[in-house]
C-alpha cells in the first residue's frame, strides 16, 4: 500500500500526556501517577460522553473538568492555584524526542502530513509551535470544528475533507488503540504507536502497521512507499 498522506493523533502520540506526572507528584505526594492516569481516562471518558449526547464542550474546559473530577474521587485537595499550575502544564506538554527528525524525514518523502485532534484549535496552535513542529503540517485539524470529538466519523472526515483523497490513500497514526479503531472502521489505513506494549482492543481492529515509536512509523511508511 503506498500512501499519500499521514494524519497523526496529537496527544500521547506526539505529545507526552503523563508528564504531568511530575507536577502531580510534587502537588500531591504519592497520588502523582495515578492522578496522571485517572485525569487521562476521565477525559477521554467525558468526550465520548458528550459526542454520543450532543453536549459538545471545549477540550480545554473537558480537560479542566475531568481533573477536578479526579482530584474530587482520589480526594485531593485541588485549590485553584493547584489546578492552575496542572492545567498550565498540560498546555506545554513536551513532545517525544524521536519527532522532529522523524517528521522532517516523512516530509523530506513528499508526503502531507496533518495533525486530528480532539483538542481546540488554540491548544493545538500553542503546543505543536512550542514544540518546533509548526513547519511539518499542512493543517491542525480540530475537532472543535464539527463539535464532535473522535471517534465521531464527522471528525475523521476533516483528514479526507483537507487531501482530497480517499481514506484508504491515507495514513491514520495514533497511540490510542481506540483511535486506530475508530480511523480504521472510518476507512484509514492505521499505524499504532504502542508506546505502553499494551494488548490490542477486543474490538476486531488489526492495525496495518505498529511499533513503540515513531522511528517504528518512519521505517513502515518507507518500506510501504518504496517501488521496489
Amino acid at each position: 500500500m503506498t500512501y499519500q498522506a499521514i494524519i497523526f493523533d496529537a496527544y500521547g502520540t506526539l505529545f507526552d500526556v503523563y508528564s504531568v506526572n511530575a507536577l502531580a507528584e510534587k502537588l500531591f505526594p504519592g497520588k502523582g501517577s495515578l492522578l496522571a492516569a485517572t485525569w487521562r481516562e476521565k477525559q477521554v471518558e467525558y468526550t465520548r460522553l458528550r459526542t454520543m449526547s450532543g453536549m459538545y464542550k471545549p477540550f480545554w474546559e473537558v480537560t479542566q473538568d475531568s481533573l477536578v473530577f479526579c482530584c474530587k474521587k482520589l480526594g485531593l485537595a485541588l485549590d485553584l492555584n493547584a489546578q492552575h499550575a496542572l492545567m498550565s502544564e498540560y498546555a506545554k506538554l513536551p513532545s517525544f524526542p524521536e519527532n522532529l527528525e522523524v517528521l522532517g524525514k516523512l516530509k523530506d518523502q513528499g508526503l502531507k502530513l496533518a495533525i486530528l485532534s480532539n483538542a481546540n484549535p488554540e491548544m493545538l496552535e500553542v503546543i505543536v509551535k512550542a514544540a518546533g513542529m509548526d513547519a511539518f503540517f499542512s493543517q491542525l485539524l480540530s475537532a472543535d470544528s464539527v463539535r464532535k470529538y473522535k471517534t465521531a466519523p464527522e471528525t475523521y472526515q476533516l483528514g479526507t475533507e483537507l487531501f482530497g483523497l480517499a481514506a484508504k490513500n491515507i495514513l491514520f497514526v495514533s497511540s490510542n488503540c481506540w483511535d486506530v479503531c475508530g480511523a480504521s472502521w472510518f476507512g484509514y489505513q492505521t499505524f499504532w504507536v504502542n508506546r505502553g506494549k499494551a494488548p490490542l482492543e477486543e474490538l476486531g481492529v488489526t492495525p496495518n502497521g505498529n511499533g513503540d515509536s515513531l522511528a517504528a512509523l518512519l521505517a513502515f511508511v518507507s518500506k510501504a512507499n518504496d517501488p521496489a
